[in-house]
């Protein structure tokens, strides 16, 4: 079962031109099979707001550090996986839908030296099978709000979380109610096929058996940065 399915996060540009990586990597010089240094790589593997800074972030948050085992939902290219294990030494499982991204990010991570880190795992978040209480933290960058059945998966990651272990997800929320037309463009151009405000993503949270949520709302400045 695809609780989004792969085709309709292909609408997005941001998805349906996973090559591009390339043709940025070798305007830097780099071939197909040639190493990358991880901080080439960052430049171009990072599809969120204030790129590495916003993993730096997660990192201190989270407490993540050379003995931490670290999820990442919704991987993408395995941008900030790779981060993670490259700065704070951790074990990253990478968890992607998308077959392209996924074999994309994990030709990336070997040739950046760093597949004994990470494993990728290409499946839907919501359905894979996680071990219990074995995570420390739990990542997730512009991912969930694809996800319709965000109440099953938040309920699935609090169990795959060690106790006093950390959830640390940038997303989006809706600040007001949406119009018909707003609905149908956030869905046709984000694939977001539902959007709670604030008080329903934290109430989803915390029936899902999460505590102490911090919730920052960062519209102006990744307004800003866009």
């Amino acid at each position: 079962m695809q609780t989004q399915p792969s085709q309709t996060l292909k609408t997005m540009k941001l998805y349906s031109q996973v090559e591009r990586i390339h043709a940025e990597l070798s305007a830097e010089g780099y071939g197909p099979d040639d190493a990358l240094p991880i901080e080439v790589l960052t430049r171009y593997d990072q599809l969120h707001y204030f790129g590495t800074d916003a993993v730096d972030h997660a990192i201190a948050a989270a407490g993540i550090g050379a003995d931490s085992l670290v999820l990442d939902i919704g991987s993408g290219l395995g941008g900030p996986a790779r981060h993670v294990a490259a700065t704070a030494g951790a074990q990253v499982q990478a968890i992607e839908l998308q077959e392209d991204m996924h074999a994309t990010a994990a030709d990336l991570t070997a040739r950046a030296g760093l597949a004994g880190a990470i494993d990728h795992i290409c499946g839907d978040a919501v359905e894979i099978a996680y071990a219990p209480a074995a995570a420390d933290a739990v990542i997730s960058y512009l991912a969930l709000y694809h996800i319709p059945a965000r109440a099953r998966l938040y309920g699935r990651l609090c169990e795959a979380l060690r106790p006093g272990g950390r959830l640390y997800v940038e997303d989006l929320f809706a600040r007001r109610p949406l119009s018909e037309v707003e609905h149908a463009d956030m869905n046709g151009m984000l694939a977001a096929g539902t959007l709670p405000d604030r008080d329903g993503y934290l109430a989803e949270l915390q029936a899902a058996g999460f505590t102490d949520i911090q919730f920052e709302d960062m519209t102006d400045a990744w307004a800003a940065f866009t």
